[in-house]
């Protein structure tokens, strides 16, 4: 067990499908809407039974199967804009007991009969707005720095809310998922990402550029 970790667990498992929201004058597809269901749900490939997304160019893929939310940060929201349920940031997992901001790209964890690996944090889009009601909050959520955590799907199989979840620390160094959204990363930090191979392409071609000046 990692020892960043406490007893973690899945509190919701969530899936949605595609809808169209008509937001500021236009029809919108999106699947940011999700809702908590009951029993083991099936995780394969690159997806959830029963999950979709709209945009499959920004959304979903290997790099992004799965996506982790804690309750511990929505409760750090609750301050600012009230209590918020399971699902409600388009996560399909609702955790409780580990620290999202402080994983990993190549932690994994053993959840249901599942083998999930960290890859990255969220990068907020527009549709988050529209999900809240408020076309300011993506710049909100990222400003924050709790950006919750995008997983591959290394195993597939079964996972429900209860489930505990076991973390096995990927190998250091490693940068942590609150670094990546902080963006303040010295030379040698931005290197290491750039070299990288548990990080996804887009963040590491970030690094490069960032190191060209």
């Amino acid at each position: 067990m990692d020892e960043r970790v406490g007893e973690a667990s899945v509190v919701s498992v969530n899936v949605g499908g595609v809808r169209e929201v008509s937001w500021h004058g236009r029809l919108v597809t999106t699947a940011i809407w999700k809702e908590p269901v009951a029993g083991p749900v099936r995780v394969d490939g690159v997806n959830l039974h029963g999950d979709d997304q709209a945009d499959r160019r920004v959304h979903g893929g290997p790099d992004k199967a799965v996506y982790a939310y804690s309750v511990e940060d929505y409760t750090w929201w609750a301050a600012t804009v009230g209590p918020l349920a399971p699902g409600t940031f388009g996560e399909n997992l609702t955790t409780s007991g580990i620290d999202l901001n402080e994983c990993q790209p190549g932690d994994r964890w053993r959840v249901g009969t599942t083998l999930l690996e960290v890859a990255q944090p969220r990068e907020p889009c527009f549709k988050l707005g529209m999900r809240m009601g408020d076309e300011s909050f993506p710049a909100a959520f990222e400003a924050a720095g709790r950006a919750g955590a995008y997983l591959r799907i290394i195993e597939g199989g079964v996972i429900e809310a209860g489930d505990t979840i076991e973390v096995e620390s990927t190998t250091q160094p490693a940068i942590t998922l609150s670094a990546l959204v902080r963006g303040e990363l010295d030379d040698d930090e931005l290197r290491r990402v750039a070299d990288d191979e548990r990080i996804p392409g887009g963040w590491r071609r970030a690094a490069l550029r960032a190191l060209r000046g």
